[in-house]
């Protein structure tokens, strides 16, 4: 039975190849179909009852296990389209996890300091110019630079400070 597998494998490889690769125009594709062929042979080759030619057989095998691929391929969300739309962090959960507590944190540290610097902070965080911060507060921009300065040097001393306990 060995033997036959190994013969069938020898002789019928590339045609198996060739056939799934005209059907999907992908060689690596076309490998792994190849090869789950030639394992549904190795599961089947007690039940060929030769009714037809041997190559015959295992291109229907080969265009089934092309079917399989399709059929599955459509059920599953393409993610590759998907991740085109959405913009990539290059960050994993644990990352995300982290800065979410992160900035959970620096709001915490932020409560500490005056009303003033909170809304500096957070303006600066939500994009205002230290022009348009300056001008909403009744001070210079370069006021409004310095507190935003000060306060987040402060947090990142009280941030890496509790780090290292």
């Amino acid at each position: 039975m060995k033997q036959l597998l190994e013969e069938l494998f020898t002789q019928y490889y590339k045609a198996v190849y060739s056939y799934l690769y005209s059907l999907c125009r992908n060689a690596g594709l076309s490998e792994d179909l190849a090869s789950e062929v030639f394992l549904e042979v190795v599961k089947s080759i007690g039940s060929f009852r030769g009714e037809a030619d041997i190559k015959t057989w295992l291109f229907s095998i080969a265009r089934h296990k092309w079917y399989h691929h399709l059929r599955k391929k459509s059920r599953q969300a393409d993610t590759e389209l998907l991740t085109e739309f959405l913009p990539s962090t290059g960050k994993t959960p644990e990352d995300t996890c982290y800065d979410s507590l992160l900035v959970q944190r620096i709001y915490e540290l932020l409560e500490d300091e005056p009303e003033r610097t909170q809304s500096i902070v957070n303006m600066r965080l939500e994009g205002y110019s230290f022009y348009e911060i300056g001008t909403k507060h009744g001070i210079s921009e370069s006021s409004a630079r310095v507190i935003d300065f000060r306060a987040k040097a402060k947090i990142r001393r009280q941030h890496n400070f509790s780090e290292s306990q």
